[in-house]
């Protein structure tokens, strides 16, 4: 009886063995079999793409041939991106868009069209961020980060996908963040909004892939855009800025926006179904999924040290004002020289 059962056993381990290695198999040829996406003449549309880790991919995929679409709701700041991208050598279409709002979103695909006659790719970049107690967030945060994390990337994928079905290729970046994996202390809004933008584009990826069209979600950890100064912050904002802003430069829990770029750039030529950038991002979302319950514990210890409601209350104020004697400083340095090399801030 002993034996038997330890045969079964046996049988049983080989064949989860084999299975386990047939399935790497599976998996190995179908990426082999997968072509690599070269963006020469190609055109991208960026959202959001007038600052921060917009403009940064676009000058990334500039240096790789592609026709750059940039939309972004100021147009101020898009005429300074696109005369940075030109002094570049890159060819640049831009046109003001408010992602919230669906006929802004096919007026403004339609004329990129227009413009270039095809949308190639679509990197969904556009984002809003709210930082602050829990008791400090309000209903119309919540509401305003799913119409542009949510309802702003869905919009542009429905206006895209038609001429790229049509031609049977195409492909969509989606950026959601690490905040779309697993909760973070006074980011509620940002994450509730990047875990649905997570569900959207994995949903999407299944679907469109039947015709050639490949979606890539995106989960950046904090990365050194110098987006902080455009930030929202709510409550005690000083104190919610200098916590913030420090995390978001330090080399330890931060990434370059260049490299984080970079990265994005492969994993689109790839196709690839997911990535999450940075090494500490990576950990965290393997805890999260593998210790869920012991994660959330540790995020309740970190929520306990951060600052308590009050101050401006449910108002709020920029990164940009919200300056103390602890931020910006030496602990900030590395994510400060960023702001207008990416205009965050009036310099381009």
């Amino acid at each position: 009886m002993e034996k038997e059962s330890g045969n079964k056993i046996a049988n049983g381990w080989w064949l989860a063995t084999a299975l386990g290695i047939g399935a790497v198999a599976a998996y190995a040829a179908i990426k082999k079999s997968r072509p690599v996406f070269d963006f020469q003449n190609k055109v991208v549309l960026i959202t959001g793409g007038s600052r921060g880790l917009g403009l940064v991919l676009a000058r990334g995929l500039a240096e790789k041939g592609a026709r750059i679409a940039i939309v972004a709701r100021n147009a101020e700041e898009l005429e300074r991106a696109a005369a940075d991208l030109k002094q570049r050598g890159a060819e640049v279409f831009q046109t003001v868009c408010d992602v919230r709002n669906q006929s802004e979103v096919n007026r403004a695909v339609e004329a990129v069209c227009n413009h270039y006659g095809q949308i190639d790719v679509l990197i969904n970049n556009a984002g809003v961020i709210q930082v602050g107690a829990l008791e400090n967030q309000t209903q119309a945060d919540f509401e305003d980060a799913m119409a542009v994390h949510f309802w702003g990337a869905f919009y542009m994928m429905q206006a895209v996908l038609p001429e790229m079905r049509m031609r049977g290729a195409g492909r969509i970046v989606n950026i959601s963040s690490i905040g779309g994996k697993m909760a973070v202390p006074h980011l509620a809004p940002y994450c509730a909004s990047k875990f649905a933008l997570v569900g959207l584009s994995n949903a999407m990826r299944v679907e469109l892939a039947k015709d050639d069209i490949y979606v890539t979600t995106v989960c950046p950890g904090l990365m050194r855009t110098g987006s902080h100064v455009n930030a929202v912050f709510k409550g005690q904002h000083k104190k919610e800025f200098a916590w913030f802003s420090i995390g978001n430069a330090l080399p330890v829990s931060s990434i370059g926006a260049e490299r984080a770029a970079a990265q994005i750039i492969e994993a689109a030529e790839r196709g690839d179904a997911e990535l999450i950038i940075s090494v500490q991002a990576k950990l965290a979302a393997k805890a999260n999924a593998l210790l869920p319950e012991l994660t959330a514990e540790i995020s309740g210890l970190v929520n306990q040290i951060l600052p308590e409601a009050g101050g401006i209350g449910e108002n709020h104020a920029l990164g940009a004002d919200s300056a103390s004697f602890i931020s910006p400083s030496v602990l900030t340095a590395l994510a400060d020289k960023e702001i207008y090399r990416n205009n965050e801030l009036k310099t381009l």
